[in-house]
């Protein structure tokens, strides 16, 4: 395969408290529409040792808007302080409020907001303009944390909009949204531990998918009884964290894992998967392209973010996604990242790089070894060499570089193209957005499939 590519970051934004989550409003009128959510664990003071921890959040919404080269292209519309957010997910279809945004918080509830046009402002630092209020919410159960969260609606069809939501009591619940209110349609036990995803089918919205900390992918289909499964996949070795249908192609599923493997699969066929790619650091979140049925987005907490194209592996070829394109900016976990649906006229100029990579784990000789991973407490990781031995922290960092993935013998006559994205990082409280610039080889890409 060849190809020419580059990212470029756009904007820095410090979100104060660890962020999470991200994504772009998908609805047409609001494309430049960004929401962030971040996830905070408070713990007890000294001499408080039997007080419970808090998890304190705050929602971001921003806006990004073409001002000419001098003003940075992301602007805060709002913030508000909240419960802790697990995950956050637009409704791909709009409704007669306006766009509404889901999010799983720890509390357990499932949250809705609408987006409006509102000219109120709250704080001196937020312009007017679009607002999110809060639309209704629904507790789905007692004691728990809400783990993630999607809607039925990933093809743009309006006509049966629902969510599933998954939670640390390894339970799945479906609800249905019908004038401003939630209700509740199915709940069942679905994995041994925390359910860390639950998606739907795009192209059968009957059909939902999860993953636990059991190491199983399952799906149900919610016109049977859903406390029986319709499959179990114990593919991945570890935690199954990140599921997306694809809304291109019909049947086809990605899954990530902490075994650091991205899985594509025909769900007419969950024996075995279409394909495989070792993304490395733990796949926390997988995105497709909007409009490019063959790109997908991986955020892999301790390995950066990665674009795959994953054309061989959906035409029959098998093997691993080859990356096209690396971002390796941040500095700590990488959990939240989407695709805009901006163009990059729309998008406007850069600002100057405004962060170093941190060293790669392929430069260092070194891979993490995690002692315990939960993006809902601590955990502790050391960085050892293939020996075992510890390795020290200070090593020097390398070069920056601004040129992600492999440039193999571009094809200077070949169309080129340019998507803005956002990604967000815990410890270091981080969102950045970034543009990728791309040129591939398509006769390149066709005689790999051959």
């Amino acid at each position: 395969m060849a190809w020419r590519s580059k990212t470029r970051n756009l904007q820095v934004v410090d979100t104060e408290l660890s962020a999470d989550a991200v994504e772009w409003c998908p609805v047409p009128s609001s494309h430049g529409v960004l929401a962030c959510g971040t996830y905070q664990l408070q713990t007890a003071k000294s001499g408080e040792d039997d007080a419970p921890p808090s998890r304190t959040g705050r929602l971001y919404l921003f806006e990004f808007r073409r001002e000419g080269s001098v003003h940075p292209p992301l602007t805060e519309l709002q913030r508000i302080d909240t419960a802790a957010i697990l995950d956050l997910k637009w409704c791909h279809v709009p409704f007669p409020g306006g766009a509404v945004l889901g999010i799983a918080a720890a509390t357990g509830e499932l949250q809705l907001h609408t987006l409006s046009d509102s000219q109120v402002t709250a704080r001196p630092k937020q312009e007017g303009g679009r607002r999110l209020h809060p639309l209704c919410s629904v507790e789905v159960g007692a004691e728990r944390l809400a783990l993630s969260l999607d809607w039925s609606t990933g093809r743009m069809d309006s006509s049966d909009v629902r969510l599933v939501c998954s939670d640390s009591a390894g339970c799945l619940s479906v609800l249905s949204l019908a004038e401003g209110a939630l209700a509740s349609l199915s709940h069942w036990k679905a994995h041994d531990f925390e359910a860390w995803i639950s998606a739907f089918s795009y192209w059968d919205t009957q059909l939902v998918y999860s993953g636990g900390d059991d190491c199983k992918l399952r799906g149900w289909d919610l016109r049977a009884a859903p406390s029986r499964p319709t499959f179990t996949s114990k593919r991945h070795s570890m935690g199954v964290c990140s599921i997306h249908s694809s809304p291109h192609r019909e049947h086809i599923l990605a899954t990530g894992s902490y075994d650091e493997q991205v899985l594509l699969w025909d769900g007419r066929n969950m024996q075995r998967p279409l394909g495989g790619t070792p993304a490395g650091g733990g796949v926390w979140r997988l995105k497709w392209h909007p409009t490019d049925p063959h790109l997908l987005l991986a955020a892999c907490m301790h390995n950066d973010f990665h674009i795959l194209h994953c054309q061989q592996a959906l035409e029959g070829g098998g093997g691993a996604s080859p990356v096209v394109a690396s971002y390796t900016l941040h500095s700590s976990l990488a959990y939240g990242a989407d695709w805009s649906r901006l163009t990059v006229e729309e998008a406007g100029p850069r600002s100057p790089v405004a962060a170093e990579p941190k060293e790669s784990l392929a430069e260092s000789g070194g891979h993490l070894r995690i002692q315990y991973e939960s993006p809902t407490t601590s955990f502790d990781t050391s960085l050892e060499d293939d020996a075992g031995r510890y390795i020290p922290e200070g090593r020097a960092a390398p070069p920056v570089t601004t040129t992600a993935g492999a440039a193999l013998h571009p094809n200077a006559g070949a169309p080129s193209a340019s998507y803005v994205l956002a990604s967000c990082s815990f410890y270091d409280h981080m969102l950045h957005v970034w543009r990728w610039d791309w040129t591939p080889d398509h006769t390149a890409l066709k005689s790999d499939l051959c």
